[in-house]
């Protein structure tokens, strides 16, 4: 049953679709302005042609989304969101319309003529924010600038995202595309990331209840990201588990970093010198054009992870700035990755480095320096 939206009502129309046991909430073309919207079980929010549901440009806008479960979780020192789902069943946000989080208005933006806009004292709220939610659907929307993360799902499973759009000024720090944290069986497709950090990120961030946070069966196909600052992100020092999880038939593009496993000191838990197992990543049929640093798995001395390699990097084009890099450390080496089927154009004097790795294999590589 449709629930067409009148007077700009989008949360009413929400909450009674949601009585009614569940139906599809219509935003016929528009605009409609709005600080947090709550999604509910079984309810569709889907923006025809022409449709744009515009978050506020001040905090006070935006409700804090306090979840227990999350405690002191929230980054950049946020809790708002504009989109909010906590605990919900059979969601979804369709197209073609667009959501707008007003992001440039919550920077400081007299800043030099393409340097990144200064970040603001007060909490910059994320687009679209999903907890401990099961059967995700994400198809056909905008997702445009939003003032913090876009999308933060958490401990979702069975989450299927196609043909988004998600696209931020790239001006804009901490404005990442879509954060995949401790969440199963997820699928994106066919969709475009442009943002000025990271496009794509896959989390385990350990949380209040003392759970082992695991991500694990994530697919990502068909899909182009531009960054400023990673393309790709995949698990941090502190994490728990990312396991399973494959990358194949995408065009990685910027001025930052292609693919980056990174583990630096700064972004350890307080208390912690490393925890992350990372482990059965496969990466295929990939075009990365890096301004930096096209593959970088990097461990910094003095962190122990319990666990980082069987990885796997299969028929790659690759030019880039400055060479791919496996930097692994005393404490913790890089362990059985595979290069299969590499074509690399660098623009440096060193094509590849490598430090503290076992069992790194390469097949059908071709390097070539310029």
């Amino acid at each position: 049953m449709d629930f067409v939206v009148k007077n700009g009502l989008v949360q009413q129309a929400i909450d009674a679709a949601n009585a009614n046991g569940g139906g599809r909430v219509v935003l016929e073309p528009g605009v409609y302005p709005c600080g947090t919207v709550y999604l509910k079980s079984n309810v569709e929010l889907h923006l025809t042609a022409g449709a744009k549901l515009q978050g506020g440009g001040r905090p006070d806008d935006y409700d804090d989304v306090c979840v227990n479960e999350l405690g002191d979780v929230a980054p950049e020192g946020s809790r708002k969101a504009l989109l909010v789902a906590v605990n919900a069943e059979n969601i979804a946000v369709t197209g073609p319309g667009e959501i707008n989080g007003a992001g440039p208005d919550f920077y400081d933006r007299n800043v030099p003529e393409g340097a990144f806009f200064a970040k603001p004292p007060h909490p910059r709220p994320r687009m679209v924010q999903f907890y401990n939610c099961r059967g995700v659907r994400l198809e056909g929307a905008s997702f445009i600038d939003s003032p913090g993360w876009t999308m933060w799902l958490i401990r979702c499973e069975n989450v299927w995202i196609h043909r988004v759009r998600v696209e931020g000024n790239q001006q804009m720090i901490n404005n990442d595309g879509i954060d995949i944290d401790e969440c199963r069986n997820v699928t994106v497709s066919d969709s475009f990331f442009r943002t000025g950090d990271d496009c794509f990120i896959l989390r385990a961030i350990p949380k209040p209840d003392g759970r082992e946070p695991v991500c694990e069966n994530v697919t990502m196909t068909n899909c182009t990201l531009d960054s400023r600052c990673q393309g790709i992100r995949v698990g941090c020092p502190s994490d728990g588990t990312i396991r399973n999880c494959a990358f194949g038939g995408l065009v990685i593009c910027g001025r930052g970093n292609g693919i980056n496993i990174n583990n630096p000191k700064r972004y350890l838990r307080p208390g912690c010198t490393g925890y992350l197992k990372l482990h059965d990543i496969v990466f295929d049929n990939l075009v990365i054009e890096s301004g930096n640093v096209p593959i970088w798995i990097n461990v910094e001395e003095g962190i122990r992870l319990r666990r980082i390699g069987d990885m796997t990097f299969s028929n790659i084009r690759v030019k880039a700035a400055r060479p791919i890099r496996l930097d692994g450390c005393e404490d913790t080496y890089i362990e059985n990755i595979r290069f299969n089927e590499i074509t690399a154009e660098i623009q440096d004097a060193a094509a590849i480095a490598a430090s503290y790795c076992r069992r790194l294999t390469l097949n059908q590589v071709e390097l070539n320096n310029e």
